[in-house]
């Protein structure tokens, strides 16, 4: 009896984990589209887990996000596949490479190239699937389905098309150059400029300008230095002419303190040339609360 019961304790210790899968029912799968001219998301819901969405910001291209609610998955490395359907016979999964999984409610965002074929394998009908083992050696995988996708896809598509060029990292900071040495802005500024007046226009968060005019070392310091004021007014006359008041623009000039590069050749002393913009968001003030009410207890009959 005791050989037995040590031979089937033996048998189920040797069965694999058990596998613990998420997926939405198919009558239950959709596709949503959400985002701005700051961020377009397509979205499919899983149940009992989650998300996955692609998300795109502006002046990038998207990743692939998985979040969950209370996530089972462990800390640690999985791998993400865009899975053949089953009734795609013959076709292999595709392993796009491992991912980290995170704490919190955002377990990963992939990289680009990975959600550019998780992208690629959903219009051919494939699945994007995480699967990831814990230190046990259980399994835990998350799976979208590709139902309804090439419609939303369509749609995720026209809310990308009216994303602005560049997202708040990519435009913060910018060099207005004055390579050919004068104080007139050229085409490239002005569109340069544009790009930052633009953002400006679509996130009234960002109402503050500040500008650091630069000159080359090939005057002297107070021609420098007057250079610098002068290419510092133009741009500001460049964002007041597009709508900024002058109140929200800060501006310095500098000369040729700050070097860019070294003042070693003509193409450095190009790049000297310059107006450092900055873009930034004032925090509103804090609003006091109004004083309270005193009764003058002698006046209470």
């Amino acid at each position: 009896m005791r050989q037995r019961y040590l031979a089937l304790l033996s048998m189920f210790a040797s069965l694999p984990a058990m596998a613990l899968t998420f997926q939405t029912r198919l009558e239950n799968i959709e596709w949503k589209v959400e985002g701005d001219k700051f961020e377009c998301r397509l979205i499919q819901p899983i149940t009992d887990f989650g998300s996955g969405a692609f998300v795109r910001r502006a002046g990038e291209q998207a990743v692939f996000r998985l979040n969950a609610y209370n996530s089972m998955m462990g800390e640690g490395s999985a791998t993400l596949l865009a899975a053949a359907a089953p009734w795609q016979p013959g076709r292999g999964d595709i392993n796009l490479g491992a991912v980290r999984i995170n704490r919190g409610h955002v377990l990963f965002n992939s990289s680009q190239a990975q959600a550019g074929s998780l992208v690629r394998g959903l219009l051919e009908g494939r699945s994007p699937l995480v699967r990831h083992y814990s230190s046990s050696g259980g399994l835990s995988e998350v799976r979208l389905l590709p139902v309804k996708f090439r419609q939303a896809y369509g749609d995720y598509e026209a809310c990308t098309a009216k994303l602005l060029p560049k997202n708040f990292e990519q435009v913060r900071q910018t060099q207005i150059g004055f390579p050919g040495g004068g104080i007139e802005l050229d085409a490239q500024a002005r569109i340069n400029l544009q790009v930052m007046v633009d953002y400006m226009k679509a996130d009234p968060t960002v109402n503050h300008v500040t500008l650091d005019g630069h000159s080359d070392n090939t005057g002297n310091r107070l021609t420098n230095r007057d250079l610098s004021r002068r290419r510092a007014l133009a741009v500001m006359d460049y964002f007041k002419e597009n709508g900024l008041q002058e109140s929200q623009i800060t501006l310095r000039f500098h000369g040729e303190q700050y070097p860019l590069v070294r003042n070693s050749s003509a193409a450095n002393r190009a790049k000297n040339r310059r107006v450092s913009v900055r873009l930034d968001r004032t925090p509103e003030p804090e609003k006091t609360a109004p004083a309270a009410s005193v009764i003058n207890p002698a006046s209470v009959s």
